[in-house]
This record gives structure tokens, C-alpha cells and sequence, in this order.
């Protein structure tokens, strides 16, 4: 059964619910949905550090009893798909559409309209919930993000070893600041049920094309060091990938995109249309977060 925190004296009716908030996007969503006085539930696999001052749910979002009690009250719903298969949430958009909430999806910018298949897992996977929620009739809000900045967190063990960032490679993308994601997001989910929200999908990039070593780079001005990315060979990153004791279904689906997922040159203006202000760039999320790498 699942397993609700409600803070104590709080009577008030959720609004919106955040799926995966413990994570770096889902917390920057929650964080300003407070700030904008919005009335905020959280959905989240395992209870970790301290209670959460916000309503919370623990549970797996694939369990239609978790998701029947997350969307009780429930007017709004960020949506982040955790699995490399859409077909275990036929069950959740069942619930979702019992309950009926506004969802806003967030999705990918490698999604090819034209194409029969996608390019590697993780994209099919996306298209494939796109089309599922589109079916149903939820008419979902659909953010396709680029990269975001946040994956560089996955260095972090590596820079704490020394200079050199080793891992697959993988095309140039615009990459995205999580922060202006969860800027757009907050945007949809609070605006009026019957307001003109224009494009749909929104297609969410940075202001910028940037390779991994790019990135390295930049996060190397940021900490005063001489950083330098070194492409690995598929067999080398795969060991590498295993070792830190990422899922092997996982660890294939991002050697496929690292292989087969085609460079984007694309920029959009799009996180300017929902948020106000133009996105943010790589080189300054690198400065703002440079501490989270001492």
C-alpha cells in the first residue's frame, strides 16, 4: 500500500502532483510550485533523508493503487516516465484518465515525427508515451527537452579522481539548464485549463550546440581546473557503466544513443515563450553549481 506524509496541521487539497521529485528536475518543479503558492504533492519511489515539509507519496509510479491515491484531489500532473517501456503505464494512463488532471510530459527533442522507429531506446520509449497520452484523450502538454545540464552530476566521482572525464560519446545538442525546464513546466501546470498555451509539443533547448568535451570545458572554467573529456570505445564505457552499478538495460539503451542518436543543431525559442526570459546557458549553470563538484 502507499504511503502518505501529510504534514502535520495541513488540511488544504493538493493541486499539482510532481512524479519523479526526487530527482534534479522534479525538485527544481516542486521548489517553485511552493514558491508560487501552488498547493504541491510529491510521488516518490523510496522516502530518503529527512520528512519532506511537502505532501508526498512513496510508492512506484507503475502501481495503479500508488497512482489512484497520488491523484486523489489532483488538478495538474508533471509527468516523468522512469522506464525504458512504455507498457506498464497502460495502467497509469487509465488512472489518469479516471481522475482527469491536467499532464504535462516531459519528453525529448530527439523525437523524429517522420520516423517508423526512433533512433535508440530512450527516444522510442518518449514517442511512445507521447502517443499513448495522445490516444487516451488526455490531450497532454508535451515539453520535448534537450540534454539537460543536470547529467553532468554524473561526473562528479571522476572529477573528484583527478582531471579527465572518460565516457561514451555522444552528439552535439542544445543543451538545456534543468532550471529553465522547471521554469516552463511550472508555467503550464499553473496557467488556466482553458488558456491558448501555443505550440504543442514545446521543444525546450539552450541557447547553444555543445559536444561533451564542450561541456567538460566549460565546467572546467567554472572550477578554475583543466578539464579534458576522453571518448571510450562502446566495450570500455559499457565495463565503466557497470562498475558504478547503473542497470545493464540502462547501460545498453545509452550506448545505443551514443552510437545512433543523429547531432541536433537545433535552438529554440521556446523556453523564452513560457517563462519570459531566454534560456540559460551550460556555462552558467556550470558557475552556479561549480560547488557540488569540490
Amino acid at each position: 500500500m502507499p504511503d502518505i506524509n501529510r504534514p502535520t496541521g495541513t488540511h488544504h487539497r493538493a493541486s499539482i502532483l510532481v512524479t519523479g521529485a526526487a530527482g534534479h528536475l522534479g525538485r527544481e518543479v516542486v521548489d517553485r510550485l511552493q514558491a508560487h503558492g501552488a498547493r504541491v504533492r510529491r510521488l516518490v519511489r523510496h522516502q530518503t533523508g529527512p520528512r519532506s515539509a511537502v505532501e508526498t507519496v512513496v510508492g512506484d509510479l507503475t502501481d495503479p493503487t500508488v497512482v489512484r491515491t497520488a491523484l486523489l484531489d489532483i488538478d495538474a500532473v508533471f509527468l516523468i516516465w522512469p522506464l525504458l517501456d512504455s507498457a506498464p503505464a497502460h495502467e497509469v494512463v487509465a488512472e489518469l484518465m479516471a481522475a482527469a488532471p491536467r499532464v504535462v510530459y516531459v519528453s525529448s527533442t530527439a523525437i523524429d515525427d517522420e520516423a517508423a522507429r526512433q533512433s535508440d531506446p530512450i527516444v522510442q520509449v518518449h514517442a511512445d508515451m507521447e502517443v499513448l497520452l495522445r490516444d487516451a484523450g488526455l490531450r497532454p502538454v508535451v515539453l520535448r527537452s534537450d540534454t539537460l545540464a543536470s547529467n553532468a552530476h554524473g561526473w562528479a566521482a571522476q572529477l573528484r579522481a583527478g582531471n579527465v572525464i572518460a565516457g561514451s560519446d555522444v552528439a552535439r545538442t542544445a543543451v538545456v539548464d534543468e532550471r529553465d525546464v522547471a521554469d516552463a513546466a511550472v508555467a503550464v501546470l499553473l496557467a488556466p485549463h482553458h488558456a491558448q498555451l501555443g505550440p504543442n509539443p514545446y521543444v525546450l533547448t539552450g541557447p547553444e550546440v555543445l559536444s561533451r568535451a564542450d561541456q567538460v570545458a566549460q565546467l572546467g572554467a567554472a572550477l578554475r581546473r583543466r578539464l579534458s573529456f576522453q571518448s571510450l570505445p562502446a566495450d570500455l564505457a559499457r565495463s565503466r557503466m557497470l562498475a558504478d552499478g547503473r542497470p545493464e538495460q540502462l547501460v545498453e539503451a545509452l550506448l545505443a544513443a551514443s552510437g545512433c542518436r543523429p547531432e541536433s543543431n537545433r535552438t529554440t525559442d521556446h523556453v523564452e515563450r513560457l517563462t519570459g526570459r531566454p534560456a540559460g546557458t551550460f556555462a552558467r549553470w556550470a558557475i552556479d553549481h561549480a560547488a557540488e563538484f569540490s
